[in-house]
């Protein structure tokens, strides 16, 4: 089980991060709960909880209107299996990461492939 948490989007790019991964891996949040902003002109996180499987088809290029940060949080297997799937469909700039015994944190930043 791994966490992405998505901030410095619009609620569409968030949409479509959110879409490309529960195409391919199971999560908490249903298809018809998309991402909202939030009133008062605060900054939007957006997270979802995903649970990669050991057999999945990585999904196609996605278009976003700008960039997106993203956070990946969890187990080892699924933050790497989540990160190849994003690297699949998005262009992907590694910004950090830590590491612990059991989980570890990926910083990205997400754009459109070229």
């Amino acid at each position: 089980m791994a966490t992405v948490s998505l901030t410095g989007a619009s609620k569409e790019d968030a949409a479509t991060v959110f879409g490309v991964l529960r195409n391919v891996f199971p999560t908490d949040r249903p298809a018809d709960d998309p991402p909202e902003e939030q009133p008062g002109g605060h900054a939007a996180v957006w997270s979802a909880e995903f649970e990669p499987t050991r057999e999945w088809s990585p999904p196609g290029p996605a278009t976003l209107e700008g960039s997106v940060s993203a956070t990946l949080q969890g187990e080892y297997r699924a933050v790497d299996q989540l990160l190849e799937a994003l690297s699949a469909a998005f262009a992907v700039q590694e910004q950090g990461t830590a590491s612990g015994d059991q989980e570890k944190e990926v910083d990205l930043r997400l754009g459109t492939k070229e």
